[in-house]
């Protein structure tokens, strides 16, 4: 089991991953968790055949901003958590070729008018960052005005996400997803 920043506080079965962290483990009796992903970007990684995934909670698109904070904790931005992110599942021997994605959060969380528009930013430094290495996004739950939380079962590849008022469910090792329908906007 790999587990990467002081955020992730693992447990003999679960392990929550905090805001700004990343977790990841091969231990097919391991599910990982994160809670209340509003404007946050929550990027799930599964590669069904060697049972290994994780999951990132990023905060921010961009680290220039806090450069600081960014080589304290690369997890809280896109630009420096995405790359962790995946050099953290090749560590755990995921063949990128069958891994399988899913993607939630980057919620409108601010009632009225948002200048900084954090969760739209958020999906689009993502969306890029995938784009620009290759990385196929099979399932969505973007935008809207709810927060999520995410969990992903390693022995099946079961990812449900919890808003307030639903609970929806993919297999990642079964569902091929459908990308020009994937991007579902709760709330």
């Amino acid at each position: 089991m790999i587990t990467n920043l002081p955020l992730a506080q693992a447990s003999s079965r679960r392990i929550c991953v905090g805001v700004g962290d990343m977790a990841a483990s091969d231990d097919a009796d391991t599910v990982l968790a994160t809670y209340a992903l509003g404007s946050c970007i929550g990027v799930v990684a599964y590669d069904p055949q060697a049972k290994a995934g994780g999951i990132l909670h990023l905060m921010l698109p961009d680290s220039s901003i806090l450069p600081a904070k960014a080589a304290e904790q690369p997890a809280m931005f896109a630009d420096t958590g995405l790359p962790d992110f995946f050099r953290l599942l090749k560590g755990l021997h995921v063949d990128f070729a069958r891994m399988r994605i899913l993607v939630a959060g980057g919620a409108h969380m601010i009632m009225g008018k948002d200048p900084f528009r954090i969760g739209e930013c958020n999906w689009r430094a993502t969306t890029d960052f995938m784009a620009g290495n290759g990385y196929v996004v099979q399932h969505a739950e973007i935008g809207g005005s709810v927060n999520r939380s995410v969990s992903l079962d390693l022995s099946s590849g079961q990812v449900t996400i919890r808003t307030p008022p639903s609970t929806r469910q993919f297999n990642l090792a079964t569902d091929p997803g459908d990308q020009t329908t994937a991007c579902r906007r709760a709330g």
